[in-house]
Order: C-alpha cells, then sequence, then structure tokens
C-alpha cells in the first residue's frame, strides 16, 4: 500500500502539536512546515522545532513578510489583549490572511513533493473567533484545493469541531510532548497566563483535569498573579 504524504503546518502551540502526533499515529508520512512571518516573538518557532525534532520528523522553516502588519501579534503592533475576548469583534491578535497563506504554501509544497495532504490544527469551538478558523472557510478552502491541485491535495482538520478539553485529552493519548507546546501570545519566558490564548488553553487543561506542565512554572512564579491564580485565590 502506498504510504500516504502530508505537511503538517506547526506552529509549536497545542493543537498544532498534537495535530502532529494525530497524523504520525494514523500512519501518515508527514513534513512540518514551519512559518516565521515576522511574529513578536521567535520562541513558537523555537518550540515547534522541538516537538518536530522530538517526533523525529522533517521540517521546514518557511520564512515570509507582512510588511503591512494588522494584527498586535506582528512585529511591534501593539500591546496584546489581556483577559477572555467578548462579543463578536475580531480581535487584534487575528493576522489578517494567515491561515489562507499558510495553506497555499502548503498547496505549492505538496504538489512539488507529491504530497497529497496538508493537515492544519485548527479549531472553531474554544477559539479566539478568527474567520479563518471557521468550518465555512474550511469547507470553500476544500473546494478550492480540489480545483487548484485537480484533487490531488486535500485539507484535514481533525480538531476543528474538538473542545480543548478533547483536545488536551487527546494530546496525552498521543503522548504529545505537552510540556514544549506554546501558546501564550507573549514572548516572556513563561506563558503570560492571561491573554485569551493562555486562558482558552487553561480551560482545556481544568476541564480535562490535567496539570498543565507548560504552566507550572508560570504557577510557580513570584510575578504579579495572573487569571489563574486569581481564580484559585491565590
Amino acid at each position: 500500500m502506498k504510504k500516504r504524504k502530508a505537511a503538517v503546518l506547526l506552529s509549536g502551540g497545542l493543537d498544532s502539536s498534537t495535530i502532529l502526533f494525530w497524523a504520525i499515529a494514523h500512519g501518515y508520512e508527514t513534513h512540518c512546515l514551519i512559518f516565521s512571518y515576522n511574529q513578536r516573538h521567535s520562541g513558537e518557532i523555537k518550540k515547534a522545532v522541538k516537538i518536530a525534532e522530538g517526533a523525529r520528523r522533517p521540517y521546514t522553516i518557511i520564512d515570509i513578510k507582512l510588511p503591512w502588519g494588522g494584527s498586535s501579534l506582528l512585529g511591534q503592533g501593539g500591546s496584546i489583549p489581556r483577559g477572555k475576548l467578548q462579543g463578536n469583534k475580531i480581535p487584534s491578535t487575528y493576522v489578517p490572511g494567515r491561515n489562507t497563506i499558510f495553506i497555499s504554501y502548503a498547496l505549492s509544497f505538496c504538489e512539488a513533493m507529491k504530497m497529497n495532504f496538508i493537515f492544519i490544527g485548527a479549531n472553531a469551538v474554544d477559539f479566539s473567533g478568527y474567520p479563518d478558523c471557521r468550518p465555512s472557510y474550511y469547507r470553500e478552502f476544500g473546494k478550492l484545493l480540489k480545483q487548484a491541485s485537480l484533487g490531488k491535495v486535500r485539507i484535514k482538520t481533525p480538531l476543528l469541531k474538538k473542545s480543548k478539553k478533547e483536545i488536551v485529552l487527546l494530546a496525552r493519548l498521543l503522548k504529545v510532548p505537552l510540556e514544549h507546546t506554546w501558546s501564550c501570545y507573549e514572548g516572556a519566558r513563561r506563558p503570560c497566563g492571561v491573554c485569551d490564548s493562555c486562558l482558552l488553553r487553561e480551560k482545556g487543561f481544568r476541564e480535562a483535569g490535567i496539570e498543565d506542565p507548560a504552566l507550572r512554572e508560570t504557577l510557580k512564579s513570584n510575578r504579579t498573579p495572573s487569571a489563574y491564580q486569581k481564580r484559585k485565590g491565590k
């Protein structure tokens, strides 16, 4: 039987790391694509490399520029919002067109390398409301990929309709090195604990009844109490 080959978009976060290990567990021959796109810190790139190397999977770091900005996650794009996001407004952490750009690069890579699948850890349950993380987006992009590749390349989103709790439990089952994953929007030595991404991650681990190893040092630190510490009355 011919080996199924897939490009995995790997950011070093909980979701993308889980999707890598999911693809491996389901017999895919994977190659990780890690994007350096002028994000405000390089920590997530280092985490992605560490995870790819730990899984013994080849990876390529793709260096692109988004000089027009438009997001607080890019370069000096402004402060990161604190606390849980409210309402339907798209947050400032949304990077305009990011997933569209990433998937387009992945399509080119797959066609050149004779691969047939693109894996992305998109989630539309416990998420920040980004328009390029919604099921309708992936339905339409799947149709576009079919046309663009003459049906040779397909996109896979196994985590799209899972809660963070379900993703955490799946990650543990797949033996994802959770201690090496990075979800925080900030680039400090420890997760900040108060940005939306940290709060969504904390929610998943709390509901799963599992201690987050990446957060352990934040809780032990003597910095200003985080949202986690306040919730626990510390």
